[in-house]
């Protein structure tokens, strides 16, 4: 077994769409599983055909092509009985189920939770919800930037003349994948002491509101006060200056936590004041100054006084240093380039140069590799 692939030898039915729960199984993949997608006949996974731009594939999304690529295809039809019976006996022989359905949808159609472990005890289902499996927002649509509205975090972005703003990536599709993929990590670990299966379940309100946890904690611990954005060059709503993003004189530049007075002679300012209190006045001031020259200038000539800052860098630029090669995060998987697993194992780090599949297109060959 590949250093970098251990868990090679376990077997993985993705039932889910879109992004959250085909991440997920993306991820094991990633490590090493052996992946089966399970699709609607015709139409397949909504997100071939929901985001499609000037860069599909065939048809089909490269958001799709990049979250199911290394994967193998089968279509079924749970409303039809002969397919349904065919996934509850591909599950009895597989080791993890991930779904992402409204809750109680699964187990309407008799494929949920409860009637895929009847048919095999060992199994770990892992499921994904909108916001919890009842109560008043249950039946909401799980959708990424409906969690964040409801969940606070919009509030804690741009700065304090800002309305709500959400951060411009699919946070909470992706934090329920790999929160999903630590429980089942370790439900795998418990199967393999006790024998015993389990079903581990999470959702887009959960992750969000765990994402938050250092903010809420101090939020809750501080009588309920409301986060306060800064008003000039926002970074962090509970964070003093100079902590941001400044504009210099021909890009940007990212201070983090630094003293005062350790920057104030760096910049020739006078940066009296309470961090906190003086916040926005303090910060107008580091702006205009930083405004006044480029941002390796800057660099230079704060770097060597170990203040914490960095440039701002848009993707060409990150994908053109040396430090971005050498992490060797990029490959190439069904035409396509895009990333790698975010990990090393033994310092190796996994790679599966397999595309997303067709519909279908392992169908034959796993009905008769299953006698489904």
């Amino acid at each position: 077994m590949s250093a970098a692939r251990p868990l090679d030898g376990l077997l993985v039915i993705d039932m889910a769409q879109f992004l959250s729960g085909p991440s997920a199984a993306l991820r094991l993949g990633d490590l090493g599983a052996r992946v089966i997608k399970v699709e609607r006949p015709g139409a397949g996974d909504i997100c071939r055909t929901l985001y499609l731009s000037d860069t599909d594939i065939g048809g089909a999304s490269t958001l799709f092509h990049a979250i199911n690529r290394g994967k193998e295809s089968i279509a079924l039809d749970y409303k039809q009985p002969a397919d349904r019976a065919a996934l509850l006996r591909l599950a009895t022989r597989a080791d993890v189920v991930i779904q992402n359905f409204r809750p109680g949808v699964a187990g309407r159609l008799g494929v949920g939770p409860e009637q895929l472990r009847a048919a095999n005890p060992r199994l770990v289902v892992g499921s994904i919800s909108g916001y919890g499996e009842d109560g008043p927002w249950a039946d909401l649509p799980g959708q990424d930037l409906l969690a964040q509205a409801l969940s606070g975090v919009t509030w804690l972005n741009g700065s304090a003349a800002d309305g709500p703003v959400p951060v411009g990536l699919s946070i909470a599709d992706m934090l329920a994948g790999h929160v999903l993929v630590e429980g089942i990590l370790a439900a795998l670990v418990r199967r393999g002491i006790g024998g015993e299966g389990a079903h581990v379940a999470t959702s887009l309100l959960e992750v969000l509101v765990d994402f938050q946890f250092e903010v809420l904690t101090t939020h809750l611990g501080d009588g309920g006060r409301l986060p306060r954005r800064a008003a000039v060059d926002n970074a962090h709503a509970y964070l003093a200056a100079p902590y941001g993003v400044y504009r210099t004189a021909d890009g940007w530049l990212a201070l983090a936590m630094t003293p005062l007075a350790r920057l104030a002679p760096l910049l020739d300012l006078d940066l009296t004041g309470d961090p906190f209190a003086d916040r926005d006045a303090i910060k107008a001031r580091i702006a205009g100054r930083l405004g006044e020259d480029t941002t390796d200038a800057w660099m230079a000539r704060l770097r060597p006084h170990d203040i914490w800052c960095a440039p701002v860098l848009d993707w060409p630029a990150l994908l053109a240093s040396e430090a971005f090669r050498r992490l060797d995060l990029l490959q190439q998987a069904g035409g396509i380039t895009t990333t790698r697993a975010p990990l090393r194992i033994d310092g190796a780090r996994a790679s599966n140069p397999a595309g997303a599949p067709a519909i279908d297109q392992h169908g034959a060959a796993i009905r008769r590799e299953f006698g489904l």
